[in-house]
């Protein structure tokens, strides 16, 4: 199926090497259009096994599909095999590559959440969205006071001395001034509406089955409730991948590397996958500058875990202050060795994750 907003076209390849591959059609993206599709479809193959790409219409076809008793797959976009000399692409032609594509096994599925973890990443992603909006107010004001050439001489911005000083600046136009009010409001509005957030996650977080994760994963030195809420949204089940190599590929911390023949050359990460998990775990590695030790910050939340947690947390802040050390010390790129602790520290996640059972799990 190749789906679209209005409308989703419909190819069909009947079992084995030579079977018929056909394009059906086009039918409405309504959930009644689609199951009269699967129930005259059923009716005549029996079983089916279904695929589309992964797009911004969401699982909704793939729940629908599985609760009619029928195999569906939801498939990674960037994974898909592509002719480079095919300039040609149309509804019908995407079907049926799809089609012929899923029948010999080279499309890669993607991992398909239930509807609450669903619901509680949309939380987590509006909050992001938060966050960006408060950067990007901020960012607004100082440069409309770097261009009138009012700088702030204190510390650290957006402390209680630089709000007061900012709600002290005067302007001589009455333009200007509007300008100047109609930022500050637009910060505290964003930085409210993030507040806001943050709270109705800590809220929902509690009755959440994953809670245990979020947990165990404030084990770790540099990732706090919501960095932890967020790597549990975005990735998901650890469990599905089978070793901590498989986890750094899909976040896109390990190399790329176009080598050929005897030449071997490995360049920067891949950045493929979940960005807002990568994003989370280089914030985080840069508190491994500081040598290993326990803060009563984290302290606090080693409490009531488990020993096996505690453990790893341990072993991971240990080696990750050492790495940190004795990479810099070899004169490496801070950057370069942030994201090579980052990467370790998606394994150490993986650890923790193994060890943790779901609220409510047998």
């Amino acid at each position: 199926m190749d789906t679209h907003k209005e409308t989703i076209a419909v190819a069909v390849a009947e079992a084995g090497r030579s079977g018929e591959v056909r394009f059906l059609g086009e039918i409405p993206n309504r959930a009644d259009a689609v199951r009269r599709l699967i129930e005259k479809l059923a009716s005549k193959y029996g079983k089916l096994s279904v695929c589309y790409e992964a797009g911004p219409c969401g699982y909704s076809l793939h729940r629908q599909i599985t609760e009619l008793g029928q195999e569906c797959v939801v498939v990674a976009p960037s994974l898909i095999p592509v002719r480079r000399g095919d300039r040609v692409k149309t509804d019908r032609r995407d079907a049926l590559t799809l089609a012929r594509l899923h029948r010999a096994g080279e499309l890669t599925a993607v991992w398909v959440p239930d509807a609450a973890h669903e619901a509680m990443r949309d939380l987590v992603r509006a909050r992001t969205a938060a966050m960006e909006a408060v950067r990007r107010a901020r960012q607004q004001l100082q440069g409309f006071l770097l261009r009138h050439n009012r700088l702030f001489t204190g510390r650290c911005a957006w402390t209680t001395a630089h709000r007061r000083w900012l709600a002290d600046q005067r302007f001589e136009h009455p333009a200007q001034q509007i300008v100047l009010q109609e930022l500050i409001d637009t910060v505290a509005d964003a930085e409210t509406r993030r507040d806001r957030l943050n709270g109705q996650i800590e809220e929902l977080a509690r009755s959440w089955a994953l809670r245990p994760l979020v947990e165990a994963l404030q084990a770790m030195r540099g990732v706090a409730f919501l960095s932890a809420v967020v790597l549990v949204a975005e990735i998901g089940d650890f469990r599905r991948f089978a070793n901590p190599r498989q986890l750094m590929a899909y976040l896109g911390l390990v190399p790329s590397e176009p080598s050929s023949g005897r030449k071997v050359q490995r360049e920067g990460i891949t950045k493929a996958g979940n960005t807002r998990a990568r994003r989370i775990l280089v914030e985080s590695a840069w508190s491994y500058r500081w040598p290993a030790r326990v803060t009563n910050e984290l302290r606090a939340r080693l409490e009531g875990l488990p020993q096996a947690v505690r453990a790893i947390a341990w072993k991971a802040q240990t080696r990750l202050c050492a790495r940190y050390r004795r990479l810099t010390a070899t004169g490496k790129n801070r950057n370069v060795v942030i994201t090579a602790i980052a990467r370790e520290m998606a394994a150490f996640a993986w650890a923790i994750a193994r060890e943790v059972q779901p609220a409510g799990a047998v």
